[in-house]
């Protein structure tokens, strides 16, 4: 470690096998909690490069507990977290509209930290029980069109980590691994970023990763579509500014996606969707989310012509009825 410490302070950046070696050696425990926040910070104070970031993913995979599904185009719908906009949970309501829709996606998540509910919580407050059984995973997906991972299950190394960060208690370079360690290794990704730096990591990360991939960040500093302002489509064949009007919506204002002071009042905006019964900012940046994921999975499909089957998802019942079906498998 002093010798990577060194590099560091001498203005040097580590190779994509230097931080897996480290993440190697940190699940090792190796390390003291002083080297680790040391180079955590040396880290965020310069900017983790692509490699950097890589080779972290790279040990998280490595140390992790794999699931090996058995479909040919996955998609993930995730966001990195940490924008501090405590909206409700628009990624895991656009993930059932986009399953309702007839595309199998492999939901992969975690417990809230900077919002009042994570995927996780809402999933577990409806009753969902986090399993890393490849079996059910499988059958979640053939018979209701998606699965969910929970994280923690699969992404061991965190936890070695999970201290030295709590303690912290400001954002690091772990904060952007999540996404990008889903245990199923899935074909197709959409991903938000909460600036455009992020969004540039990551779609460099995803390019040398060689998968298919969005990654959107919106305007306004939401790390999805938030239809509060414009927002930016990264994919492996274009990039494209959007307004709400582009896709037939209306702005909207930040309250209008908030996701309330408690979870509960968080998990009844997310039934609410699904049910039918939420305003219509809500219903519509939960269709713009799933129109992207949409277009992404299905690369012959624009975002704008995706708008109308993720609003048919919604308006015919199917992703209320796929939910329902997800909840009868992981109940």
């Amino acid at each position: 470690m002093k010798a990577y410490l060194n590099k560091l302070l001498s203005g040097e950046t580590l190779t994509r096998k230097d931080t897996c070696d480290i993440m190697l050696g940190i699940t090792q425990e190796k390390y003291n909690d002083c080297q680790i926040s040391a180079l955590l910070m040396a880290l965020q104070m310069r900017g983790v490069t692509v490699d950097e970031l890589l080779g972290f993913r790279d040990g998280l995979l490595e140390t992790g507990r794999r699931v090996d599904l058995d479909i040919s185009n996955l998609l993930d719908i995730v966001g990195t977290g940490g924008d501090g906009k405590n909206t409700f949970n628009i990624s895991t309501c656009s993930a059932f509209v986009i399953a309702g829709a007839g595309y199998q996606v492999a939901k992969h998540g975690n417990k809230g930290s900077t919002s009042v509910s994570g995927a996780s919580d809402v999933l577990e407050a409806h009753g969902v029980k986090f399993t890393a059984d490849r079996d059910v995973l499988q059958r979640s997906l053939d018979e209701a069109g998606i699965c969910y991972l929970h994280a923690p299950l699969f992404a061991y190394g965190m936890k070695f980590v999970g201290p030295t960060r709590k303690q912290l208690a400001i954002p690091t370079c772990f904060n952007l691994l999540g996404p990008l360690v889903n245990p199923c290794r899935p074909k197709s990704s959409l991903h938000g970023t909460a600036n455009p730096e992020q969004q540039r990591l990551y779609v460099l990360a995803h390019q040398k990763i060689g998968d298919n991939f969005g990654v959107i960040t919106s305007y306004d500093g939401y790390d999805e579509i938030s239809l509060t302002s414009g927002f930016k489509l990264v994919t492996n064949s274009f990039e494209k500014v959007f307004t709400p009007k582009d896709l037939g919506m209306n702005y909207v204002d930040p309250s209008d996606i908030y996701g309330g002071k408690t979870p509960a009042e968080s998990h009844r905006i997310f039934d609410s969707v699904l049910e039918g019964t939420c305003t219509e900012a809500q219903k519509s940046v939960v269709i713009a989310n799933a129109a992207c994921g949409i277009s992404v999975v299905n690369r012959n499909l624009s975002v704008e012509e995706s708008v109308n089957i993720a609003r048919e998802s919604l308006d015919s019942g199917r992703a209320l009825k796929t939910f329902r079906k997800f909840l009868e498998i992981n109940g």
